[in-house]
């Protein structure tokens, strides 16, 4: 056949373009659905066959008709999740002890395997049907029907099987049992759609109960919640939320609890925002009318209650669902607003201590953010680096140039460091849920949840925004299953508290315990710091951590004599720097392990390159004072009407 010299010319140049790194003819590059790259593979050209129609199938019209050209990107791969992380597998192997790291990895790999084969899938058909909401059924009857899609109830048949839930309260492997099952739900979270939502609050549910006494009416619930029966696993529901105020649930709680003759009470009231509205069983909180009709008010007047959402027959309990509610992200969860119209519920705290009574499910929940927050970039880290060995641009594959490269180890140490916080997290929690946890060890973890929940939560947004990056416009697509990552972690800075919210929190903390919480802090600090001086290697990052504790220090010796005032404007501050402070401590804890690598000591050496301390440093530029404060609103309401007084 005689071509012209033009189309020789394309030709050539298709052939040049489509050849990239191998030689030897075209490459045969198979296509999304497959999973296999044959990138650097030499192939054999490419055969076309002609079919008469004028160049329908001629390689000299290699975009004609049904022809799209022959590259087609090899997408990442997701592969054994355990195996693909050295951090986490570290770790284990220097905690964990041998007659229990041989069991927990087993169990650790094959369910990463599971992950790929099954779980993955489903998660994405979770993100792709949605739950909606059913009002009436064909004859006008009210039913209220939450209808999810199938790959949500598999989930939770899952969560059963694998005892995500369970293995936390079997104790068997006693204060690691807690790490055990952080790390399986750590691997999960990114590929559970969701269903590590309902989880989270099933764990905090599970825990208040235990906390209260595993007995008469809530023995029951105890036994669901923390079942490996899928036919028999419940999950709960957590019902705080209503229209006058999320956190602020002293003044924004008007629920109210009517007490019937049989000693069970009536709930009456609409809770606005209520997370995995499918649950089996919920905890809200509500206010006790007594014989006058009369509530209190504020956060003395506010008792828990434990109420079953369906009743035998499967018809609400007297629930109303309003709506479901139109999210960002997490839009795998469904989350409604209920109207409680006499809702039968048990009082099961004291009266008057609800607030009080869910301090531990809070514990728990937040814990479950880190979960998600550190689950998910150490997901979007792993593909980032599968897809630099596949994607071919400007001559060279992403992993060869170096500063791409540059970018995914920042995200790694952001990420490391998160990972090491969740960890030392779940060992204090697993200690002190086990009787093993010292005075000092107890400060710490009521310190340390809300500092890790709200430090956390914004590494994810900024390490998975970053990783998106790492796909070009591929990470932008939808159907590639990249956005959802950064929709679904937004909601983790906001979700159980706001970073503002969860810093006052910190502030509260110190306040309680008299500054003790700080001193156990100072304490832990320097007692893995001189632990680590050993390794020489160290010492730049040592000197950093140290430099910034003692700078850490003078200021919570001055700011306690300027006020609350000062404390209020320095919050956001003051617990990023405890953040990275003891961030930077555990990265040096952990590099000086003798079974560390040159990686750990590297992470460790480059998180503390950084400002450890920034409340130190803005404090030296008087943003905390009076006229700074003042200078604030005026800069956020310079042109408002409100500032005019027009409003």
């Amino acid at each position: 056949m005689i071509r012209s010299p033009l189309i020789a010319v394309r030709m050539a140049s298709l052939a040049r373009l489509s050849r990239g790194p191998c030689v030897g003819g075209w490459e045969r590059v198979r296509g999304l659905s497959t999973g296999h790259s044959a990138f650097c593979a030499p192939q054999e050209p490419v055969e076309m066959r002609e079919t008469g129609a004028a160049g329908a199938e001629d390689p000299s019209f290699p975009f004609s008709r049904s022809l799209i050209g022959t590259f087609f990107q090899d997408q990442p791969l997701l592969g054994n999740q355990l195996l693909e992380d050295a951090l986490l597998q570290g770790y284990l192997r220097r905690y964990l002890p041998p007659e229990v790291l041989g069991e927990v990895c087993s169990d650790l790999e094959r369910f990463s395997e599971r992950l790929c084969s099954e779980i993955q899938a489903l998660g994405q058909q979770c993100e792709e049907s949605p739950p909606r909401l059913q009002h009436y059924d064909p004859w006008g009857r009210r039913v209220d029907r939450i209808i999810t899609c199938p790959a949500w109830g598999r989930m939770k048949e899952i969560s059963a099987e694998e005892g995500l839930i369970a293995a936390a309260y079997e104790r068997r492997y006693g204060q690691w049992s807690r790490v055990y099952q952080v790390s399986k739900l750590y691997l999960y979270c990114p590929s559970a759609g969701l269903f590590s939502c309902p989880l989270a609050m099933t764990d905090g549910a599970a825990k208040i109960i235990e906390s209260i006494g595993v007995s008469g009416l809530l023995e029951k619930p105890f036994r669901q919640l923390t079942s490996r029966d899928p036919k028999r696993f419940w999950t709960s529901g957590q019902w705080m939320t209503e229209r006058k105020g999320g956190s602020d649930v002293a003044s924004g709680t008007e629920t109210v609890a009517k007490s019937q003759p049989d000693g069970t009470y009536r709930l009456y009231g609409f809770k606005w925002f209520t997370s995995a509205t499918d649950s089996d069983m919920t905890l809200t909180l509500a206010r006790v009318v007594d014989n006058h009709g009369q509530t209190v008010q504020g956060s003395k007047g506010l008792s828990l209650f434990y109420a079953e959402v369906r009743d035998e027959q499967g018809k609400l309990n007297n629930i109303e669902v309003q709506r479901l509610k139109d999210k960002l992200g997490t839009r795998q969860v469904p989350t409604a607003e209920l109207l409680l119209d006499g809702v039968r519920a048990q009082l099961i705290s004291e009266e008057g201590r609800g607030v009080a009574s869910i301090a531990n499910m809070l514990t728990i929940t937040r814990i479950h953010n880190v979960i998600s927050a550190v689950g998910c970039m150490r997901r979007i880290i792993n593909l980032g680096r599968e897809y630099a060995t596949k994607r071919f641009v400007f001559g060279k594959f992403l992993k060869e140039h170096p500063l791409h490269m540059q970018t995914m180890a920042r995200m790694e140490v952001e990420t490391r460091a998160a990972f090491l916080l969740l960890m030392e997290l779940s060992r204090l929690l697993g200690r002190e849920e086990t009787g093993c946890a010292s005075e000092l060890e107890l400060h710490m973890l009521r310190l340390l949840t809300p500092v890790a929940k709200l430090y956390t939560g914004k590494q994810a947004v900024a390490v998975i925004s970053e990783g998106l990056e790492c796909f070009g416009g591929q990470g932008y697509m939808e159907d590639t299953g990249l956005p959802v990552l950064l929709r679904d972690a937004q909601v983790l800075s906001i979700w159980e508290g706001t970073t503002n919210i969860l810093s006052l929190d910190v502030l509260r903390s110190l306040a309680k315990s008299r500054g003790r919480v700080l001193e156990a802090f100072f304490t832990d600090v320097k007692r893995k710091l001189e632990a680590a001086s050993a390794r020489p290697a160290l010492a730049p990052a040592m000197k950093a951590v140290e430099s910034s504790l003692h700078g850490l220090g003078q200021f919570a010796q001055v700011s306690s004599e300027r006020g609350p005032d000062f404390m209020q404007l320095s919050a956001r501050d003051f617990a990023y720097s405890l953040a990275r402070i003891y961030m930077g401590t555990l990265l040096v804890d952990h590099a000086a392990w003798e079974g560390a690598s040159k990686s750990d000591l590297c992470a460790a050496l480059r998180w503390c390159e950084q400002d450890l301390c920034p409340v130190v440093t803005k404090e030296k530029t008087g943003c905390y004072s009076h006229d700074s404060s003042a200078m604030d609103t005026a800069l956020v309401y310079e042109g408002s009407p409100v500032i005019r007084g027009r409003l």
